[in-house]
């Protein structure tokens, strides 16, 4: 039977991002005081409240040649990933401006001592998909060498596929573009900054490759064995506030969790960076979800960084390690042992 992994991922904190115009009718709220950090303890607890939907430093470039160990981690067939944009931990956990975040928090996993990796949003992007930041410390129109998660899929003959929201596609290098409603969510703007595939050149200047970068109307959760699903700046909480996020994701994660493919697979939402500084990034909230954890509604307070979670995804597909997830720990504490 085929597995799936979904990742969900996102935000930057909105002091260090370039904002699109505020979408027609709202303003991008003010944030809460981040929470503190979870206790230090291992162990997973479950959610109080009740549960409301089905249970189910390396050097830039150097990657291992043996693959990670996979061990806790299931083999999946897909892996899906959602990145949100700009929220620190407290502005969602608890937040009654994101119930549907809340509730998939309740149902599934949330890693409460997770950090993003540096400021500003770029560099987070990049860390995701490279397992280093690559010398990245700002947002722009960078052309990156180096291996990329996309070159793992594809030595291993997996793979791939980039929804970026109101991408205009053809491999175009533009650094934003607005656009019309994408499926689901408001109308808005795709920015480049957002796009870690298209900054590495293997990528963006060999056409066969990046036409796995296209906008998300043609969504499809059976199209590859990782996918990252990128909104644009409204829908991701970018430049509007925390509950348009939320409904966005009302709308589109079902289109996941109600696939036939989601029976074995795993669905991460995270946030490319927060509003402080822990781990170089600030504290976010990490959604993991998979109809195999060990624990509906666990909370983990295991330290962990987007280079676990790009570790959690090689471990998964059984791919090599890559940079920096060399030296990090998957998320296995999630997952009943196989």
């Amino acid at each position: 039977m085929r597995r799936t992994v979904v990742v969900l991922l996102a935000a930057a904190s909105l002091l260090s991002c370039t904002s699109a115009p505020p979408p027609s009718g709202s303003s991008a709220s003010s944030h809460p005081t981040q929470a503190a950090s979870a206790a230090s303890s291992p162990t997973l607890t479950p959610s109080q409240q009740p549960s409301t939907l089905p249970v189910p430093s390396a050097t830039p470039g150097v990657t291992s040649t043996a693959p990670g160990t996979t061990d806790g981690i299931p083999a999946f067939d897909h892996v899906y990933l959602i990145i949100m944009e700009n929220r620190g931990y407290g502005d969602i956990v608890g937040n009654s401006d994101a119930p549907y975040l809340n509730s998939l928090i309740d149902s599934y996993g949330l890693a409460t001592n997770y950090d993003a990796v540096a400021h500003p949003s770029q560099p987070n992007y990049v860390a995701l998909f490279a397992g280093s930041t690559l010398g990245v410390t700002s947002d722009g129109p960078y052309d990156l060498g180096g291996q990329n998660l996309a070159d793992q899929l594809d030595a291993a003959g997996k793979s791939w596929h980039v929804y970026e929201q109101n991408y205009p596609g053809s491999c175009s290098p533009a650094g934003s573009a607005n656009g019309g409603i994408d499926l689901v969510g408001l109308a808005g703007y795709y920015f480049r900054k957002h796009n870690p595939a298209i900054s590495f050149t293997d990528i963006s200047r060999q056409p066969a490759r990046c036409a796995s970068i296209t906008s998300l109307s043609s969504f499809d959760p059976s199209a590859a064995n990782f996918e990252l699903i990128v909104p644009n700046t409204y829908n991701d909480m970018h430049s509007a506030p925390t509950a348009t996020g939320d409904a966005f994701l009302a709308g589109f994660v079902p289109l996941i969790t109600n696939s036939p493919d989601f029976a074995r697979s795993l669905l991460v939402i995270t946030w490319d960076e927060g509003t402080s500084g822990e781990g170089g990034g600030g504290q976010v909230a990490t959604l993991v979800i998979s109809p195999l954890q060990a624990t509906p509604g666990a909370r983990s307070p295991v330290a962990h960084d987007h280079y676990s979670l790009l570790r959690t995804v090689e471990d998964g597909l059984a791919l090599p390690c890559l940079n920096n997830s060399c030296q990090a720990d998957a998320l296995s504490e999630f997952f009943v042992p196989e």
